[in-house]
């Protein structure tokens, strides 16, 4: 059994590479509480079909597949504790450092969410700092401030969408040549 910091990068990255591994980590952190192999695999059959409940030979395949394949694989590397004979499924705590790994990362090393939070927790503190007349900030008009800061948000979500580390329409306007 390995500790989290003892994965090595690229068996972290085998094994998010596949979707249904990634979308049971995801839907055992929603529910950190132990859940029958079957409740799991009903709720990763309806986000692969979009619509609940998933037909029924998808959901025999996606729990077989975990039963088989996916869970055995992810309890190896510590992550989820899985009794094959209950059939029941638990996250571990170590299972958590994943997160990183699923969101996309920004050329500052740390992750879209991450940045857009501190982005906004500065802009808030900026404009209450002038409002409330603190030294420095209190000379600025709270207005320059969020101006400053909506305009540092669009062009950030510009740079993400169309040009930066994981550019999304990017991928979607090469889709379509």
């Amino acid at each position: 059994m390995f500790s989290h910091a003892s994965i090595p990068e690229s068996d972290v990255h085998h094994l998010l590479s596949n979707a249904r591994r990634r979308e049971t980590l995801a839907a055992l952190w929603r529910r950190p509480e132990e859940v029958t192999l079957r409740d799991l695999s009903e709720l990763i059959a309806a986000a692969e079909a979009g619509v609940t409940p998933a037909p029924r030979p998808l959901r025999e395949s996606v729990y077989n597949a975990l039963h088989q394949t996916h869970l055995p694989k992810l309890q190896a590397f510590g992550l989820v504790d899985y009794d094959p004979d209950r059939k029941l499924v638990r996250p571990r705590p170590e299972s958590r450092h994943l997160h990183r790994y699923m969101d996309t990362v920004n050329g500052l090393g740390v992750t879209w969410g991450e940045y857009y939070r501190a982005l906004g927790i500065g802009g808030l503190f900026s404009v209450v700092a002038s409002l409330a007349d603190l030294p420095v900030f209190g000379a600025v008009d709270p207005l320059v401030f969020a101006s400053a800061l909506l305009a540092v948000f669009a062009l950030s979500t510009g740079y993400q969408l169309l040009g930066g580390r994981g550019g999304r329409l990017r991928g979607l306007v090469n889709w379509r040549r």
